[in-house]
């Protein structure tokens, strides 16, 4: 018997993250037989316009679903624009009829803002986190690849979709058809769900000493409020003087300009995607004053806060 599986397109969604999803399903029937139906949904049964400017046509609007199917929610950036009270209340409907939910990319917003996600481990796309923390602190969110807990499965998006659906599949029909499937992709491995979502630190900053690693490491887990380069020091056993060393040698910089700009990128991400004030958000990323956020950010980003905020609204 096919299972079925349905995916709620929200307007600018991710195709990555909805394509990696789908096509694991077809090569498994490829080899299995018709062992998956996939269905696609939109709020008002229209096509649907991806955030890289795709059209994606569906097959229903909001429809009743039978009971042990299974819907994602596929968002992009600002997930909850489109999001109404009629759609949480289908969504609610669904939850109580036995359906299993779940969200790609940012679709957990969605799914957190009906309240399906209390008492549930879920995970959405990295650069959303901070965001949706601020959003729903209550929630257990995590940094995983995909997570499934009971009757809720968050995928981060991207290429974490294809991760998520080899992992079902095997649950499913066994690993050998999950490697079958993962090696049409020209996969050199199934990625388990605490797979880093970013690369390293190392990778992504191009450097190899480990303590210089721990400090960013510890920058980024702290912006509100910020560590003081005397205890950033502390924590990894050297002297101010010595750390100041280590940022000019491999980056090129000062300690607290790095971490300045840590704590501005977090803010120009909570700016774009919640409704949270300036004040809020410069208060979230651990600035007291008000003018000194605003200035930072206009050095940074060569515009304020609020006309970066007007911008992307626009």
């Amino acid at each position: 018997m096919s299972q079925d599986y349905y995916f709620l397109l929200m307007p600018g969604f991710s195709v990555m993250g909805f394509v990696s999803a789908v096509e694991p399903l077809r090569v498994a029937n490829r080899f299995g037989g018709e062992l998956y139906r996939w269905h696609v949904l939109s709020v008002d049964g229209g096509a649907v316009v991806a955030s890289n400017g795709m059209s994606v046509n569906a097959d229903a609007a909001l429809e009743p679903l039978k009971k042990g199917t299974t819907l994602w929610v596929v968002a992009g950036f600002e997930p909850l624009k489109f999001c109404t009270p009629a759609l949480e209340h289908w969504l609610r409907r669904l939850d109580h009829e036995g359906v299993t939910l779940g969200g790609i990319d940012t679709g957990s917003f969605i799914l957190a803002q009906a309240g399906l996600l209390d008492g549930h481990r879920l995970t959405l796309h990295w650069e959303a986190l901070g965001a949706f923390k601020e959003s729903y602190p209550q929630l257990a969110v995590t940094q995983e690849l995909f997570e499934i807990d009971r009757r809720r499965i968050t995928s981060a998006g991207g290429t974490a979709s294809i991760d998520m659906m080899l992992d079902l599949i095997g649950q499913a029909h066994g690993p050998e058809l999950a490697i079958q499937v993962s090696e049409q992709f020209v996969l050199g491995r199934i990625r388990p769900r605490k797979d880093h979502q970013r690369m390293q630190i190392a990778t992504r900053y191009g450097i190899n000493n480990k303590k210089l690693v721990q400090v960013i490491g510890e920058m980024e887990q702290h912006t509100e409020p910020p560590l003081s380069t005397l205890d950033l020091a502390e924590g990894i056993q050297v002297t101010r003087r010595q750390l100041e060393r280590l940022f000019r040698l491999h980056l090129k910089d000062t300690p607290s300009n790095f971490y300045l700009g840590l704590r501005l990128e977090k803010a120009r991400q909570l700016l774009r995607q919640t409704d949270m004030s300036v004040l809020e958000v410069s208060l979230a990323c651990g600035f007291e004053s008000p003018s000194y956020f605003t200035r930072s950010y206009r050095a940074r980003f060569a515009r304020c806060p609020r006309e970066d905020r007007q911008r992307t609204n626009a």
